[in-house]
């Protein structure tokens, strides 16, 4: 197993943690600066709530909000330039933090240097009166569109999003080069934006080039929905986002049925016999999980789950503050979920504080016991408000107890072994 895979993670999204301009309006907005810094004012904070690895949302240079990369070689200059990310890079090492990007390589901006130039090549065609068409080594697709314009491959219909062509070699080339130059400069792990979107074969491809050359590289492949285990045996992918999970979690505290989760943990268990799952309960891409459920005293519980079943959990910034915010469709729907944060810790609201303590409580929990990674559940009572299960390990050697009860005041303990005292209590105003 990856020692990757045993840390908690702290997901931020940099643009908005970092007050950056997502939709920068003038060359201004666009001008050098170094806002990669404040992170480096928030690593003890995350430290303080037991995370030890940061995973980053895309930094490299974009055209607005860093999945429609420009440049996968430069820091985007809204948030700095090497220095900067080379500071960040050292603050975080130097605390035992381990660093992940987000690598977006199922499609680039329009402004991508390559894009533009077989753009013009494909429309040069179109004037000559060519049929279009494009080599087997060209990084993007164009074809006629039914009614005789030019169209190219892009992602989920955004023509802003030109999908890369995975069947060329220089594609593969420049994926590989791009993660392995990252990983010489500090990098410890990569997110896989969009994985399962990009042909399985492309990364069993690219991935072990990346690990001869980085053996302990790690990385997580984004997939919502689909076959995990099949895809993680075929990609080559360490371990993919448990949306499966994610969606259990607030769904069955919200409608009172724990029959649903109890349901997916049985899922889950068998995806932990091909790989750990990345667990987590928000993300850029969500409505806050404190939006989902509504009620402060099940949210709790939210976070009682993630931390006591197997997998490598992550939280979203925002969410150890309980944070509100509902992701809506178009053009800003998701800026509410990406905030900025301030300066330093100390300017922060006091709002939240308790879910900030209980997370540091749970994932204390965890550190201690490094055999929750991947154990397994096995429920003892199942009712639709009231859940208890066993979390243990694979050889047997320990076991944890952890009760639900949603009647009353929503609230949970937890037990190590056969203890009639709690290892914790957890009811929102007892924390």
């Amino acid at each position: 197993m990856n020692e990757m895979s045993r840390r908690i993670w702290w997901q931020v999204y940099p643009l908005g943690f970092c007050g950056a301009p997502v939709r920068p309006q003038s060359d201004a907005q666009r001008l050098k600066t170094p806002r990669l810094d404040r992170l480096i004012n928030w690593l003890d904070y995350m430290k303080g709530m037991g995370c030890d690895g940061l995973l980053l949302g895309p930094i490299f240079d974009s055209d607005t909000h860093g999945y429609d990369t420009i440049d996968f070689y430069k820091i985007d200059p809204r948030l700095g330039d090497d220095e900067a990310f080379d500071r960040l890079v050292a603050a975080c090492h130097q605390r035992g933090i381990a660093l992940m990007l987000d690598g977006v390589f199922n499609h680039v901006g329009r402004d991508f240097p390559e894009f533009q130039r077989e753009l013009k090549r494909a429309e040069g065609e179109v004037e000559a009166g060519k049929s279009v068409g494009h080599n087997s080594d060209d990084m993007f697709s164009f074809f006629s569109a039914e009614d005789g314009t030019l169209d190219y491959k892009n992602f989920e219909g955004h023509a802003i999003l030109p999908a890369f062509n995975h069947e060329a070699s220089r594609v593969a080339d420049l994926v590989t080069d791009v993660m392995t130059h990252w990983m010489r400069r500090g990098v410890d792990a990569w997110r896989l934006d969009a994985a399962t979107t990009v042909p399985s074969a492309f990364w069993a491809k690219v991935l072990p080039r990346v690990r001869r050359e980085i053996p302990d590289a790690w990385f997580i492949g984004e997939a919502i929905h689909g076959d995990y285990p099949q895809f993680v045996r075929d990609s080559t992918i360490d371990t993919v986002t448990q949306y499966e999970l994610w969606k259990a979690i607030w769904s069955s505290l919200k409608e009172a049925n724990f029959f649903e989760l109890d349901w997916c943990l049985k899922r889950h268990d068998t995806f932990l016999e091909t790989f750990t799952p990345q667990t987590f309960i928000g993300n850029h891409d969500v409505t806050r999980i404190a939006s989902q459920i509504q009620d402060e005293e099940k949210l709790a519980l939210a976070a009682v789950i993630l931390f006591t079943v197997g997998g490598t959990p992550s939280v979203y910034y925002g969410d150890e503050r309980a944070m509100l915010g509902d992701k809506t469709d178009g053009v800003g729907g998701d800026d509410i979920v990406r905030p900025e944060y301030p300066e330093t810790p100390e300017n922060l609201s006091l709002d939240g504080e308790w879910m900030y303590r209980l997370t540091g409580q749970l994932a204390a929990i965890r550190s201690a016991r490094p055999w929750m990674v991947d154990a397994t559940t096995e429920p003892t009572l199942l009712e639709n408000r009231h859940y208890a299960y066993d979390l243990k390990a694979r050889d047997g050697s320990a076991k944890l107890h952890i009760d639900m009860n949603l009647d009353s005041t929503p609230h949970s303990d937890i037990y190590e072994d056969e203890s009639s005292v709690p290892l914790l209590h957890v009811e929102h105003h007892a924390v």
